[in-house]
């Protein structure tokens, strides 16, 4: 399949129809395909929407490619349109990751990698305890979906990251034609369990300034909840689509400036929290693709969510007609440590 016959087959949904994230194939973008620790001489094979991406260094240098090298040229798979046709992606290491191209490699350019200001654009001094891989048997905008929707968290995770009792909750939300910043701002919230436990925090309530941060083209979210008393755990949750039913999630919870055992064991807890959410996201996927299920509950907090549907559906229609340009309230490489709350 060409990139055009992807384009019109994926890119958006039908519009006669409710809203089927598995459906979206957003391009021009750059997908961080996984820890630039894990990519060594030996390649490690990755898939984005379906299509295979191999990733090894040679020389020192990262390479990535639609074919695992040391392939003869006859033997090799027919280059794509995605690669211009010589079967190298275009590749970047920032941030602890190596990224790829996805889409037309005549416009890839570095400063489209969006700016992550919590970690250093070098990978240098990352320690490899902030870095845990997780999967979601769900496409990876549904997933994204759940991380706006806060009464998830509450419902699901009450066990780890504390219930929905508190004094005020309050969310706001603002977006440009590229990103969704959705803010949640909670006085005297029940104290976190996993902060009481391992944390050391012993009052009987925080309160919460959690902000989330979506670049809608490669589903990534920057992450920066801050709890007083507490911690701030600024995270990146890069949803990278393996296929309309799977996402991989090479997360990075930079817990650097938290206490030990906190700062050692709160990453760890991606693997409690990913069944619990993979055990709503797996059933919720499939019933996008079965014509009699009702697919969409709704909340008194969906606004954001509401919103960021719009902004995909939006976003994906302009591809279907061929522009695939960065609008010019968009720029992925902006400073958005203010945005996040982060203190200077």
């Amino acid at each position: 399949m060409n990139i055009d016959d992807k384009a019109t087959r994926f890119a958006a949904p039908d519009p006669k129809h409710d809203w089927i994230p598995g459906n979206l194939d957003l391009r021009d973008t750059w997908f961080p395909m996984a820890y630039s620790a894990d990519v060594k001489a030996h390649p490690v094979r990755r898939i984005v929407h379906a299509q295979d991406v191999y990733l090894w260094r040679e020389g020192g240098r990262v390479r990535a490619a639609e074919f695992r090298p040391g392939l003869a040229a006859a033997t090799r798979p027919r280059p794509t349109a995605f690669t211009g046709g010589s079967g190298h992606y275009p590749v970047h290491e920032r941030y602890g990751y190596v990224w790829i191209w996805y889409g037309n490699p005549d416009h890839a350019h570095e400063e489209l990698i969006p700016l992550i200001p919590f970690l250093p654009a070098d990978g240098v001094g990352i320690p490899r305890y902030t870095q845990r891989s997780v999967r979601f048997d769900a496409a990876s905008p549904l997933s994204v979906e759940n991380l706006i929707d806060l009464t998830h968290a509450d419902f699901l995770h009450a066990n780890t990251i504390g219930d929905g009792q508190s004094d005020s909750d309050v969310v706001e939300f603002s977006s440009t034609s590229e990103t969704l910043t959705r803010t949640r701002i909670v006085t005297r919230k029940s104290v976190a369990p996993v902060m009481r436990w391992i944390g050391g925090v012993r009052a009987q309530y925080q309160d919460l300034r959690a902000v989330l941060h979506v670049h809608l083209r490669n589903n990534l979210c920057i992450s920066y909840p801050s709890f007083e008393p507490g911690y701030a755990i600024p995270n990146v949750q890069p949803f990278v689509p393996v296929g309309r039913h799977r996402s991989r999630v090479d997360q990075t919870n930079y817990t650097v400036h938290a206490p030990a055992p906190f700062r050692w064991v709160m990453p760890r807890i991606s693997y409690v929290i990913q069944p619990q959410d993979n055990s709503v996201l797996r059933p919720q996927n499939a019933r996008y693709f079965e014509a009699n299920q009702r697919r969409d509950l709704s909340s008194r907090f969906d606004a954001p969510g509401n919103r960021y549907r719009v902004l995909m559906a939006r976003l994906a229609q302009r591809q279907r007609e061929g522009d695939f340009s960065y609008g010019a309230d968009a720029d992925p490489a902006a400073d958005i440590s203010r945005l996040l709350g982060m203190k200077a």
